[in-house]
């Protein structure tokens, strides 16, 4: 009887394994993809990418090597414009308005029978202020206006007037300033160039006056263009922290682009999919958090992988030897072991990058467990058709 249910649980199991392929899948197995492919392309090294990679572990001096995510800063890259809003000058395409005012008639403007004239002062054509940098006005000739505030443009064309005029003042009012703007692009609901006023605009109140933004704001960043120099800060950083929100200066260049920094989890996680930053700055240790931890019934702590593409210079500072590889960024993988308490504090000096990928490995004793659930599965299952069997006999 034994022999016979020996022989029974045998075929029960050749036939539970051989019919695996009919259990329920959400998909194709490996096995139908590879046979039903009408040409195949194998890698030359059997199943394997074929892409070389260098693997580190996370201690503390990889991490004295790695760049610090230093939050990028307006008021350092530009000054914090503490003394007040930038002082505005003429430029090259101002149109230009010039008033001279005479303290009596009979002088070089204004004749002596005026009569019934409103004012003893005349007002000359408008006038743009020519690539030169010059404005004409009679008897004092070409008069050097860009780059000078309105009051000392004044003050010099009275100067060159006092011998033929009679205590002349002069009034400059701008028309048209093509000078003293900034340009607001990007993701803004009405890009455009905004004129400044004496009062001072900050960054937030050109975007304002742009429309606002036409993005997330937690998606948002705003890169300030002067003088050849560019600085690039997440807008959030311009609402929480006012010294960064500093004075438009005429002729900056701010752009707003959508930049959504995120990273990828899988594996042993509470929570696999892409999660957003949320923030400047972003640690290992708290996106791991981020994505709920790791699951402390499956995950191996000492397996937490972090891939990414580093500079070759970078890996050879650590001591690496990159001669193995040819391109400028090698494909790394950093590696935590987070069953050492000491790593915790590790994990939170390591700086995310955008577009990392974290996978926390499965510990060995699962795979044991799952082994022995389908092994206990089996014999479950070839126990009952021993059991159905005998009682048929009986």
């Amino acid at each position: 009887m034994f022999s016979s249910l020996g022989a029974v649980l045998m075929l029960a199991t050749v036939a539970f394994l051989s019919g695996c392929t009919g259990l329920p899948r959400s998909g194709p197995d490996p096995h139908a993809v590879e046979a039903n492919a009408t040409v195949k392309a194998f890698s030359a090294a059997g199943n394997r990418v074929g892409i070389d990679y260098a693997l580190v572990d996370i201690n503390q001096s990889v991490l004295a090597h790695l760049p610090k995510s230093a939050r990028s800063s307006l008021s350092a890259g530009f000054g914090s414009g503490s003394s007040g809003p930038p002082p505005l000058t003429l430029g090259v395409g101002d149109v230009v308005q010039v008033s001279v005012f005479e303290a009596q008639s009979g002088g070089l403007f204004i004749p002596a029978d005026a009569g019934a004239r409103p004012g003893n002062y005349i007002t000359l054509p408008n006038q743009t202020i020519g690539r030169d940098g010059t404005l004409s006005v009679p008897y004092a000739n070409k008069v050097k206006a860009a780059g000078r505030p309105v009051y000392a443009v004044q003050i010099d064309i009275a100067e060159r007037l006092a011998n033929r005029a009679i205590e002349p003042q002069v009034v400059i009012s701008t028309v048209t300033s093509r000078s003293m703007s900034a340009s607001v692009l990007g993701d803004v609901k009405q890009a455009k160039k905004i004129e400044l006023s004496p009062a001072g605009e900050r960054i937030i109140d050109v975007i304002s006056e742009a429309g606002g933004l036409s993005v997330p704001k937690e998606e948002a960043t705003v890169t300030l263009q002067r003088r050849g120099r560019s600085v690039t800060v997440a807008y959030r950083t311009l609402s929480e922290h006012p010294r960064e929100n500093i004075y438009v200066q005429p002729g900056d260049t701010i752009f707003v682009d959508r930049n959504r920094r995120t990273f990828l989890a899988f594996g042993l996680t509470g929570e696999s999919g892409r999660f957003d930053f949320d923030d400047s700055n972003l640690s290992l240790g708290e996106a791991l958090a981020k994505a709920g931890g790791l699951l402390d019934d499956k995950a191996e702590p000492q397996s937490v992988l972090l891939y990414r593409l580093v500079e070759r210079d970078l890996l050879r500072n650590i001591g690496l030897d990159v001669s193995r590889f040819r391109a400028r960024d090698v494909p790394v993988i950093f590696r935590a072991n987070l069953r050492d308490p000491a790593a915790f504090f590790a994990v939170q000096q390591f700086p995310m990058q955008d577009k990392d990928v974290i996978y926390v490995s499965t510990a060995d004793a699962v795979e044991l467990v799952k082994f022995l659930a389908i092994l206990n599965s089996v014999t479950a299952s070839t126990r009952d058709i021993a059991s159905t069997h005998d009682a048929w006999r009986d």
